[in-house]
């Protein structure tokens, strides 16, 4: 059985932490920060940890760097 590829995108995107979890940035953070409130853009900043729907589906495309 040949070996599952990893999605680029995905890849490119997302992270794991030592436990497992996956690590992503905030969306809504690309253009557009005029419009946005101060504490939006302040809470914002950095990264966060997925909930668990979505990273099962993140998982399922990143086979091999859990």
């Amino acid at each position: 059985m040949p070996k599952m590829k990893t999605k680029s995108a995905a890849k490119k995107r997302f992270s794991f932490t030592a436990n497992g979890h996956v690590k992503a940035g905030n969306a809504g953070k690309r253009h557009g920060m005029i419009k946005r409130t101060a504490k939006f853009v302040r809470d914002s900043a950095g990264t966060m940890i997925l909930c668990d729907s979505d990273e099962k589906i993140v998982k399922k495309y990143m086979p091999y760097n859990r």
